[in-house]
């Protein structure tokens, strides 16, 4: 392809378009239940790739289920330096349309927001993305690094049928890649109005979904019954669902700790962590739950007939570790369930963790500031899980940085996988142009 003629450039100038236009697909995930896949939304990017002349490749898991991932080295992007991968995903939770403002996936814009499932997590960052990239080929600029660009399937569900897949099927579609950048990280917090902190994710909990089995002697209900599954199980279920876990504080944690310390211009007291956070407004809670192991029971399943006692039960458990913790996790479980309850692991997927320190970590906060002179980006732990475990089992270092400025008064941690999800078109914009200027440094 020929080299194209620089012209006057604005990467925010289709993000707005293009994050409607992405929310339009119906990607909802609804994890066993294979859903209406991402093959629609994947062969859309492809076309818009394929427009200013990158190409890209569709990797399916099974029907539907689709990968995207394009190579874009440009003339004049230095080749020397290993490839840059930039990722998102296509799926999204399930929206009752009931519960919504405006449905869920028709993308209106109302009271300066882009409203949809997906508006936040994530096609708001895949279209800053394509935005960016469209834009850079438009007008002749290559960014400094060559990027590897991937949106993938099934992030939603812990990623089997999409970034685990690529990375134990085609790892070489990543091959050279050392540094990863994605969700969910790269957001503002406003302390006043000259210092906004920048949430950079360099960590995140490991996932154990567990399920629990009680095996009883079944009977009639009307009978004294000494071996009930049902109690068993129940008691168990309440020891697990109200244990106090200890306080654990990573290196992640404690850099992002000190620095609402000294934002705030409060001592900063290990023994009272709640009542810092307890300044962050809404995103305490995402920053809360990293600050220990949690295990929280999420479904019961016993008996059929109010006059039968059953001879099983069975409950789930979404449990989360703290990088380093994840052997005591499983103690404290087997001790909490007892000798009687069968424990056995559905998902187990690892914490990853990295420094918040180099070159690419200086390209953040010096985006940030061209945007955002107020901006002080911190490192932070996250309490869910994003595709970067999957990127970790191929030794590529992961930072959440979807950057967005956010409104002071927003409850942005409600909108991840809650009704109304929506995103200011203003933070779009802002997010584009930070990604451009990041893509220069980085």
């Amino acid at each position: 392809m020929d080299t194209p003629t620089p012209t006057r450039s604005d990467p925010a100038a289709e993000v707005v378009e293009l994050c409607r236009r992405l929310i339009r697909f119906d990607t909802s995930n609804y994890g066993s239940d294979p859903g209406p896949g991402e093959r629609a939304a994947a062969e859309d990017v492809a076309l818009l790739l394929d427009e200013v002349g990158i190409g890209s490749r569709l990797y399916e898991s099974e029907p539907g289920r689709t990968t995207l991932v394009a190579h874009w080295e440009p003339e004049g992007c230095d080749s020397s330096v290993s490839p840059l991968l930039v990722h998102g995903h296509l799926d999204v939770v399930p929206a009752d349309a009931a519960d919504w403002t405006y449905p869920p996936f028709a993308a209106e814009v109302a009271d300066g927001c882009v409203w949809g499932r997906g508006a936040v997590d994530m096609k708001d960052f895949d279209a800053m993305l394509l935005s960016v990239v469209r834009d850079r080929v438009r007008s002749g600029r290559p960014p400094r690094r060559p990027l590897r660009i991937v949106l993938t399937a099934d992030e939603e569900a812990g990623g089997a049928k999409g970034a685990v897949w690529l990375a134990e099927n085609h790892p070489e579609a990543l091959e050279g890649c050392e540094e990863a950048i994605g969700e969910v990280g790269g957001y503002s917090i406003t302390v006043r109005d000259d210092l906004r902190l920048y949430l950079v994710q360099t960590a995140e909990k490991g996932i154990a979904w567990l399920n629990l089995f009680a095996e009883g002697r079944a009977g009639h209900g009307s009978f004294r019954h000494e071996d009930n599954a049902v109690t068993e199980l129940a008691a168990a279920v309440a020891r697990i669902g109200g244990h106090r876990w200890p306080q654990r504080v990573t290196a992640a944690q404690q850099a992002f700790l000190e620095a609402v310390a000294e934002a705030f211009e409060v001592e900063l007291d290990l023994d009272d962590v709640e009542s810092l956070l307890s300044r962050l407004g809404s995103i305490s809670r995402i920053v809360g739950a990293t600050m220990s192991n949690t295990a929280n029971p999420t479904r019961l399943a016993a008996g059929y007939k109010h006059n039968v006692i059953p001879g099983r039960a069975s409950a789930a458990v979404d449990g989360r570790f703290v990088p380093g913790y994840e052997a005591e996790f499983f103690e404290t479980i087997a001790e909490l369930a007892g000798p009687r309850i069968r424990v056995e692991t559905e998902q187990h997927e690892r914490s990853v963790e990295t420094e918040f320190a180099g070159d690419l970590v200086e390209a953040m906060k010096a985006s940030l500031l061209t945007e955002d002179p107020g901006a002080r980006a911190v490192p932070y732990l996250m309490s869910g899980g994003t595709d970067a475990k999957a990127w970790d089992r191929l030794g590529i270092r992961s930072f959440g940085f979807a950057p967005l400025r956010l409104p002071p008064e927003l409850d942005f941690a409600g909108m991840f996988h809650g009704v109304d999800e929506r995103v200011p078109v203003e933070s779009l914009e802002f997010g584009a142009r930070v990604l451009d200027a990041f893509l220069d440094r980085a």
